[in-house]
């Protein structure tokens, strides 16, 4: 099996923590079993009795051994760090924290498979090919399935009244993350080149929902925590890092990411400071003002953006390898971040006058029947009418002239989208609960595609080509890959959440720090360990 690409101190420091984790987890699932086996069924005559170790008094727990299981520990040894236990193999330690050792050798087995799919020749790969026919087929068919499947009518009421509002409900921007998904990864898939402009209007909807999602939870829970900033910055990157130490990429392949934490920590931030004032309309007026000059300085003046931006350099810079036009290393960023550089500010505007809107529409649905269908006929034609507009005179328009206008017009096919999928109270309460469901994991499908539903071959390229697991089957490929992707990527949503819990503990801030510091210490050790072993390695190679 040929590897791709010179093994690096990142990879071999992620493989150094893995091994000790998985054989502690093994080591943990045979007490689990051994423990079951011997002290919760014993044998008696002809009966068997359940023996519950948990009624034991303390004295009887710390006397009960068999085959060298001890059930209870001695107080000294549970007081000595998780760290120090689990490298003592304490039985006490594994068998509290089996479930969390088993999540962390799942996410490694998930890591090694990426690593197996995208960096090595024991699967092979096959061009890319687009056919528009196939392609919205499976879309449509996709819809259909959804439609028949998963039809749901919603009855939940409105947050801030006990009506059936349901305006911008979190079962409506779950479908509406997940259609708009699964048409993105179609795109990379299928290599959609005419979907271009479309994809961008998506990831502009994702931005929108960053800002009004995020403005959202601060404005009304005003947790400004460090706890909550911490699970915040593990959600959108966690994944992604370990990604990129064990692919060898750079963050920046992952654009989505950097440009989610960027526009999350800059509402977290916005909001944050003088948050005892965020009840007056007028200091949230001034702070998204703030953001406007904030983001149009940077972008819009000439050289601020190299200022402010060339100390993050390390982190935001990439140059694709196979590119045959090579740009400065802060072009991707400059690019990416300011196509969608003021959508996210219109996200926290909705969301402030989110509740204003759904007084309005309660109002509406009270009114008579006949001014009601007249409003509601009016705002249909002007948004038809505006769709329209940016339809024949924006969206058509060539992909590099397109994108100039982008940044200042995407609000429009955005609003349009809101108004008509909001205009009845009958259809703001249906969803397709499958496109929710797939909306859930929009992180872990967008990060998984890259190297086990599509294939870059080396660090830092662009996923060019398919994975093939059924070689001359393009789609029954299609299908398998699919199924797999699918399915890893839920499971990597659930890991994620559950380690999360684990390591970012709520309301807890002593064990917060405690694991903080810890996990700088494993991370420095083990990357030094990796650096003496490569520079061994490397010195008994040249002495053979």
């Amino acid at each position: 099996m040929e590897i791709a690409g010179p093994v690096t101190p990142g990879q071999v420091a992620v493989l150094l923590g893995f091994v000790p984790i998985l054989l502690g987890w093994l080591y943990a699932e045979l007490l689990e079993l051994w423990k079951n086996s011997r002290f919760f069924r014993t044998h008696s005559d002809d009966n068997s009795i359940a023996l519950d170790i948990g009624s034991l008094g303390e004295e009887a727990k710390t006397q009960l051994i068999a085959g060298g299981l001890s059930v209870g520990s001695s107080v000294a040894h549970k007081q000595r760090p998780g760290l120090v236990r689990f490298f003592m193999m304490d039985k006490d330690f594994l068998l509290e924290n089996r479930l969390t050792l088993r999540a962390i050798s799942e996410f490694g087995v998930v890591l090694a498979y990426f690593y197996t799919c995208d960096r090595t020749d024991l699967f092979g790969e096959s061009s890319k090919s687009y056919n528009r026919d196939i392609f919205f087929f499976l879309y449509f068919l996709l819809i259909i399935v959804a439609a028949i499947t998963s039809f749901k009518i919603h009855h939940d009421t409105s947050p801030t009244s006990s009506k059936s509002a349901l305006y911008l409900n979190r079962h409506q921007t779950e479908e509406w993350k997940g259609w708009m998904q699964v048409l993105f990864v179609m795109y990379h898939y299928f290599a959609a080149k005419e979907m271009y402009n479309a994809i961008r209007v998506f990831i502009a909807g994702y931005v929108w929902m960053t800002g009004f999602g995020n403005f959202s939870y601060y404005y009304v829970r005003k947790d400004f925590s460090f706890t909550r900033f911490c699970q915040m910055m593990w959600r959108l990157n966690f994944f992604v890092a370990f990604c990129c130490i064990v692919l060898d990429n750079h963050y920046m392949l992952y654009y989505i990411c950097p440009m989610h934490t960027f526009f999350t920590l800059m509402v977290y931030c916005s909001l944050g400071i003088f948050n005892k004032y965020n009840n007056m309309g007028s200091v949230i007026a001034v702070k998204i003002a703030a953001c406007f000059v904030v983001i149009a300085v940077i972008w819009e003046v000439p050289h601020v953006y190299d200022i402010v931006w060339s100390p993050f350099a390390f982190l935001l810079a990439y140059n694709d390898p196979d590119a045959t036009k090579k740009f400065q290393p802060m072009h991707e960023w400059h690019f990416r971040a300011g196509l969608d550089r003021y959508i996210w500010i219109l996200g926290m505007i909705y969301a402030y006058f989110h509740p204003t809107v759904e007084r309005w529409m309660e109002k509406l649905e009270a009114a008579e029947a006949k001014l009601r269908i007249l409003i509601k006929a009016s705002i249909t034609a002007i948004c038809l009418l505006a769709g329209n507009m940016w339809y024949e005179y924006i969206y058509k328009l060539e992909k590099y002239t397109y994108n100039r206008y982008h940044p200042y017009t995407s609000w429009i096919p955005i609003t349009v989208y809101i108004c008509l999928r909001n205009i009845t109270q009958e259809f703001r309460s249906y969803t397709l609960t499958l496109f929710g469901w797939l909306g859930k994991i929009t992180l872990e499908t967008y990060i998984s595609q890259f190297h086990i539903w599509l294939r870059s071959g080396k660090p830092d390229a662009q996923p060019r080509r398919l994975l093939s697991l059924v070689p001359d089957y393009p789609m029954l490929n299609f299908m398998l890959n699919t199924i797999i992707y699918v399915a890893v990527a839920h499971r990597v949503f659930n890991l994620t959440n559950q380690l999360k819990v684990v390591f970012i503990p709520t309301r807890d801030n002593k064990r917060l720090l405690y694991n903080l510091i810890t996990g700088a210490i494993v991370t420095i050790t083990l990357y030094a360990l990796s650096m003496v072993s490569l520079s061994l390695t490397k010195k008994l190679h040249t002495e053979a």
